[in-house]
């Protein structure tokens, strides 16, 4: 079985052509819309041509047996030769770059925090790309997938759910580019590792238009421009410090009172919003991303003490700018009108914090 063959299916009915191979279990059947169906190999069959002539019928069987027959013998229709012709690659302008993409896609983009998704490879370039695809979990990897991809197409990898995430946080793609039968440019061989943040498949902001599908999608780099993405490993000291750069003009005033006993049901919770006391990290994260991830933390504060009447909360937001101050009053205002807010006190908390009251 080839790329090219026309196969059906053994279980159900219909079939197609062979788009390409996954693995050594999975082959890609292309039907009459294009659409490319990952099914096992044992579960399809090669067909030419519907023929089941009086003469298809004999000389399948004298072939089985060995036996030789002169051609002459039977009425042969050159039109019912399997179409082998393929098509030459069609280069486009720009695309002598290397350029290639992993993306996520949302099943259902109207249904976010319930969807599946389909992983894709794409390949926005001149060049024949062949890869893999592997994740890890600890120092474990594992071969998710690998293959070739035709110049300037995008090709199905899988489809999981978010009960996969876990096991998809670190992933790896290799790519090896080439062309056939004509002169090109050698490129470096690419190895792009990088990490997802799996709170991101629960927000529909981060699935955003692309030029590669119809729908929003999550694409991740792995290489453009023949430029590799920031490597995963960086610097911890100089993360450190641009971190601590950053925030620095937005810290809250250094509180000087001694801690109230944990055990005291009337103490305030005290909630610090500055996203490098939230992360150890936010390489990757947009500032959107990180709006969200500390309103997101808001919400599940004031949802865990929901049922503590009277019990206060202290959000510790800084004053910066006045960003995150805003958002935080905009989400009590709409999202939980009866629980009253103000100001925390300035001599506990400094500049920059809000406190809420549970109704």
């Amino acid at each position: 079985m080839k790329i090219g063959d026309k196969v059906k299916f053994v279980s159900e009915v219909g079939g197609g052509k062979v788009a390409g191979f996954q693995g050594n279990n999975i082959v890609l059947v292309e039907d009459e819309d294009g659409f490319q169906i990952p099914t096992p190999i044992n579960d399809v069959v090669v067909v030419n041509d519907e023929d089941y002539s009086t003469s298809k019928i004999v000389a399948d069987k004298v072939q089985k047996k060995g036996i030789q027959i002169p051609d002459d013998d039977f009425d042969y229709d050159p039109a019912d030769r399997p179409v082998t012709f393929k098509a030459p690659v069609e280069e486009r302008k720009g695309g002598e770059k290397l350029n290639a993409y992993i993306a996520f896609v949302p099943m259902d983009v109207k249904a976010i925090t319930s969807s599946r998704f389909e992983t894709y490879i794409v390949n926005d370039s001149n060049y024949y790309i062949h890869y893999t695809y592997m994740t890890a979990e600890g120092n474990s990897w594992t071969l998710r997938s690998t293959g070739e991809i035709d110049p300037n197409t995008k090709l199905f990898i899988e489809e999981f759910g978010r009960e996969d995430l876990s096991a998809m946080e670190h992933i790896t793609v290799q790519i090896l580019a080439y062309k056939r039968k004509k002169p090109f440019l050698k490129k470096p061989v690419v190895d792009s590792e990088f990490r997802i943040d799996p709170v991101k498949f629960y927000k529909l902001h981060t699935f955003e238009e692309n030029d590669f599908f119809e729908q929003p999608a999550l694409l991740h780099t792995i290489v453009e421009n023949d430029q590799l993405p920031r490597p995963l490993v960086l610097d911890a000291k100089a993360l450190k410090k641009e971190m601590m750069q950053k925030v620095k003009a937005d810290m809250p005033r250094p509180v000087s009172h001694a801690p109230k006993p944990k055990d005291d049901k009337d103490a305030p919770i005290v909630v610090d919003l500055h996203i490098n006391a939230l992360l150890d990290t936010t390489a990757g994260m947009t500032n959107s991303d990180i709006l969200n991830y500390q309103l997101e933390k808001v919400r599940n504060t004031i949802f865990e003490y929901k049922n503590q009447k009277g019990r206060k909360i202290v959000f510790i937001h800084g004053k910066g700018e006045g960003v995150l101050r805003q958002a935080v009053i905009h989400e009590l205002r709409y999202r939980f009108k009866n629980m009253p807010y103000q100001d925390a006190s300035f001599q506990e908390y400094g500049y920059g914090a809000t406190q809420v009251t549970i109704k």
